[in-house]
């Protein structure tokens, strides 16, 4: 899920420092200042209830007797970047723990500490392989793994039973289910009902989606392993042009401008039947409160006609800036916050998926959430985004991707030539190396 600001939904910022451009710090420290106490700067999530962050934070504070700063952040993963790429490019010391994406690491790593300088050699031997090695560049441990995502599908199970309808395979067959119960609830009384809810804004989180569209429909990844770019084909196009046909019919017009919170709490509030979004939501929509606790089931997203179902792999690390004055504390708070005990509360507590894999067989982990048994498959057999092979490039590979798919979205141009132009633009890219 998705950048630095203060607990407001757009970025605050102001002169810290020696004029270096940093970020507005919000929120009193979080334990009782003492003598020899060291502050800490963590830029953390959005400060709403998804965000655990603080709490650990806290938690560290409390047991290390040093003090920590939250600096709350935007759900918008692309304002985080842009953010955390102005901080660190000024050299600023003004935050020291930032929590980054999954595609970051190889974006960042020249501002990142290597983390195996201040902890111990073994420190990563628990986790996800594929996850370490995806925050190792160039041999340095840039970030600790956190939590890992995948996106999944959300329906309404009392929904589906009342009008007779299965879980859908395809889109066509989402495509059809939601045309028909949102016409029946409507009906029933229930005029701002809705079919199905994405992130359709113009970001990282519309490039999760169009590529489970796209990889689904047997599409490709955009670019594929060896650096070529493969998103001109039928596939891709038809793709897109199927999620165009979901604005004002199943989904809102709106959903062109929403992120994940939004469309969590349109499902939350019971105004939709499904819902595309990351493993968090289910421990929030079954809360007390939530107007579909009990009510709602989860399962793999759809997949095309002859395609087969495809989830983007998300999820967020830990990281230390190299321009902290406390490399080490700040380090030890990286490795706190993904320590194992914090791991398994965060998956009891928030829903969240360890980055640990022993974590998928503990029996607290799975009495809190049965379907994480099945989510460990869906983790590991997920689409990855085209990160690594575009290195420093993929920012602009994704900022290109969801800015044609969002042309599809809103009516501005057809799938085939907005992959024909996004493969363009994309070779062009190419051609100065990736």
């Amino acid at each position: 899920m998705p950048s630095l600001v203060t607990s407001s939904p757009l970025p605050a910022m102001r002169l810290l420092k020696g004029g270096a451009v940093a970020l507005l710090l919000s929120g009193a420290t979080l334990a009782t200042p003492q003598v020899l106490a060291t502050e800490i700067s963590i830029a953390c999530g959005a400060g709403d209830s998804s965000d655990y962050c603080p709490a650990l934070a806290e938690q560290w504070a409390e047991k290390t007797g040093n003090t920590v700063n939250i600096i709350t952040t935007p759900n918008d993963p692309t304002e985080k970047l842009s953010l955390y790429q102005q901080l660190l490019g000024s050299q600023s010391s003004d935050v020291d723990v930032l929590l980054v994406d999954i595609v970051w690491p190889g974006l960042l790593d020249d501002h990142l500490v290597d983390l195996y300088e201040y902890l111990p050699a073994d420190i990563t031997e628990d986790f996800f392989p594929a996850l370490v090695d995806n925050n190792t560049i160039d041999g340095r441990l840039v970030a600790m793994p956190w939590y890992t995502d995948a996106g999944l599908l959300y329906y309404r199970k009392d929904l589906l039973e009342k009008y007779g309808y299965e879980v859908p395979q395809t889109w066509q067959e989402l495509t059809d289910t939601a045309e028909a119960i949102q016409a029946a609830e409507r009906e029933a009384g229930n005029a701002d009902f809705w079919g199905y809810t994405f992130q359709g804004r113009a970001y990282e989180g519309l490039t999760c989606n169009a590529l489970e569209w796209v990889a689904s429909h047997g599409g490709g990844t955009i670019v594929d392993g060896e650096g070529e770019v493969t998103i001109d084909n039928p596939q891709a196009a038809a793709a897109l042009d199927l999620a165009a046909s979901w604005i004002g019919t199943i989904s809102p017009e709106g959903a062109l401008n929403h992120t994940e919170e939004e469309t969590r709490g349109i499902f939350q509030s019971g105004n939709a039947l499904f819902l595309r979004n990351w493993p968090y939501v289910w421990a929030l929509a079954n809360s007390e409160g939530s107007e579909v606790a009990g009510k709602i089931g989860m399962a793999s997203l759809p997949h095309g006609p002859k395609g087969e179902s495809k989830a983007t792999l998300g999820g967020w690390n830990v990281a230390v800036s190299r321009y902290s004055e406390h490399p080490a504390l700040a380090a030890d708070l990286a490795a706190y916050i993904t320590a194992e005990p914090q791991q398994k509360a965060h998956a009891v507590k928030m829903g969240r998926n360890p980055t640990i894999e022993s974590l998928y067989q503990d029996e607290q982990v799975l009495a809190s959430n049965p379907s994480m048994r099945d989510l460990y498959e869906t983790l590991v057999n997920g689409v990855p985004r085209p990160a690594s092979v575009t290195g420093d490039a993929y920012a602009r590979v994704s900022n290109a991707f969801f800015n044609r798919t969002h042309q599809v979205l809103s009516g501005d141009l057809d799938g085939a030539s907005a992959v024909q132009q996004l493969s363009r633009e994309l070779e062009r890219l190419s051609r100065r190396g990736w």
